[in-house]
C-alpha cells in the first residue's frame, strides 16, 4: 500500500519527494453516498480512468454504500464490508451523505455517523481545504472582485476530536428535556495537527493564524497554549498569529488575503470553510482531504448531498473532480497527472463552460457535459 501519511503530504507541498516514473498500480474506493453524490463520483470516475489510461497506469475500483442509502439496505450508516474495503485501498474518493429522509431527529443513527464514524476509524486527523478562487471564476463570488483576487488560504482542520466526538445526550428535566455535547481537546490531539498546518506553512507562504474562543472556551485556552508552544519551539521561523473564531468569520470577507494556512478545530474549521466557499462563488469548487500518519486518505468536495437538486443532472461535479486530482498528489505522489487535471479543470472554466451554481443565470451544462468537457481537455 502507498504511504499516504500527513508527511507525504508536506512532501508534495515543497516538492521534495520523488515522482512516479513507473506505472502506478492502485485500489481505489468510491464512495458515492447519497442525494447528488452518485452522479459527481461518476464523473471524477471517469476522470480518474482517463488520466490513468493516458499516463500509463492501472487504477482498480470498489465501491461500497455509506450515509442513508447504507441505513435503508443495512441498518447501518457504515456497513463493515465498506469499512474493510477502504481500509484494504490506497485512498477513498467520497461524494456526499444525507438528506432530508434520514433526518428524523429521533431516529437512532444518521447518514453522517457512518462519515464520522470513517474518519475515526481512519484516524484521519488532519483536514486540507484549500480555497482560492480561480481567476475565470472571480465574478462569481458574492463578494467585491478586489477582495477576492489573489486569495490563497489553505484551512487545516483537526477532524477526529472536538465538539463532534465528544460525550452526548438527553435527560428528562422536571420541564422537559435537556441536550448536552461535550467539546474536548488533549494536548497530543492540538499539537499533531498545528504541526501538520506549521508545516504546510513552512511550504507557502510562512505564515500561520491558529484561530480559537479562548476568551469563553476552557478547551480553546488550552488549545491556544499548545500551540503556542509548538510554534515556539518547533517552528519559530514562521509568522504566528492568533485569531478568535467571531474575528475570523469577518475578517474572511473583509480581508481574506491577509491568510495563508489556518488550523483550528473541528467544529469551528467546519463553519469557517463553508464560509470561505463563497470567496470563490460556490461549494462546488472546493475539494478536500481527509489525512493520517498512515492509510488511505480521504478526498470528497465540502458540499453536501444537495438533495434538492439530485437527479436532475445539473450538479458542479468540478469540487469533486479536484478532489480526484488531490487523491492523484497527496496519496499516490502522482504529482503530474494532478496538475494535468487541475489545468483541464481551468481549461474548461476559461472557455466559458459553467454548471448553473456558477452561471449567475447565464447558460449553463449539466453534470455529465461538464464530465465530458474536462475529459476532453485532459485528451487534448
Amino acid at each position: 500500500m502507498f504511504f499516504c501519511g500527513i508527511w507525504a503530504i508536506l512532501r508534495s507541498s515543497t516538492g521534495e519527494y520523488a515522482k512516479a516514473t513507473q506505472t502506478v498500480q492502485a485500489r481505489l474506493t468510491l464512495l458515492p453516498g447519497d442525494g447528488i453524490g452518485p452522479e459527481i463520483v461518476a464523473q471524477a470516475e471517469r476522470v480518474l480512468r482517463t488520466v490513468a489510461e493516458r499516463c500509463g497506469h492501472e487504477f482498480s475500483y470498489t465501491s461500497g454504500p455509506i450515509g442513508g442509502n447504507a441505513i435503508d439496505d443495512f441498518g447501518t450508516p457504515l456497513p463493515d464490508d465498506t469499512l474493510a474495503a477502504c481500509r484494504d485501498s490506497d485512498a477513498i474518493l467520497l461524494g456526499a451523505v444525507g438528506g432530508p429522509k434520514w433526518d428524523d431527529p429521533n431516529a437512532k443513527t444518521r447518514p453522517e455517523i457512518g462519515l464520522l464514524s470513517l474518519r475515526k476509524e481512519l484516524q484521519l486527523f488532519a483536514n486540507l481545504r484549500p480555497v482560492a478562487p480561480r481567476p475565470q471564476l472571480l465574478d462569481a463570488s458574492p463578494l467585491k472582485r478586489e477582495i477576492v483576487e489573489g486569495v490563497d488560504i489553505l484551512f487545516v482542520r483537526e477532524l477526529t476530536g472536538g465538539i463532534y466526538f465528544g460525550e452526548s445526550g438527553r435527560r428528562e428535566l422536571d420541564e422537559g428535556e435537556e441536550a448536552y455535547n461535550e467539546m474536548k481537546y488533549s494536548t497530543p490531539e492540538i499539537a499533531r495537527v498545528v504541526r501538520v498546518a506549521a508545516e504546510a506553512a513552512r511550504g507557502r507562504g510562512g505564515r500561520l493564524t491558529s484561530v480559537d474562543k479562548a476568551n469563553v472556551l476552557e478547551v480553546s485556552r488550552l488549545w491556544r497554549s499548545v500551540a503556542a508552544d509548538v510554534v515556539a519551539n518547533e517552528f519559530s521561523d514562521l509568522q504566528y498569529d492568533v485569531v478568535l473564531v467571531d474575528a475570523m468569520a469577518m475578517h474572511l470577507i473583509s480581508r481574506p488575503r491577509d491568510f495563508d494556512v489556518v488550523v483550528t478545530g473541528n467544529m469551528f474549521g467546519d463553519i469557517l470553510t463553508d464560509e470561505a466557499s463563497m470567496l470563490p462563488g460556490s461549494l462546488g469548487l472546493l475539494p478536500s482531504a481527509s489525512l493520517g500518519e498512515s492509510g488511505p486518505g480521504l478526498y470528497e468536495p465540502i458540499h453536501g448531498s444537495a438533495p434538492d437538486i439530485a437527479g436532475k443532472g445539473i450538479a458542479n461535479p468540478l469540487a469533486t473532480i479536484l478532489a480526484s486530482a488531490m487523491l492523484l498528489r497527496h496519496s499516490l505522489q502522482l504529482e503530474d497527472e494532478a496538475v494535468l487535471i487541475e489545468s483541464a479543470v481551468d481549461a474548461v472554466l476559461e472557455s466559458g463552460a459553467r454548471t448553473a451554481d456558477i452561471a449567475a443565470g447565464g447558460p449553463s451544462i449539466g453534470t455529465a457535459e461538464m464530465g465530458d468537457r474536462v475529459i476532453a481537455a485532459l485528451q487534448a
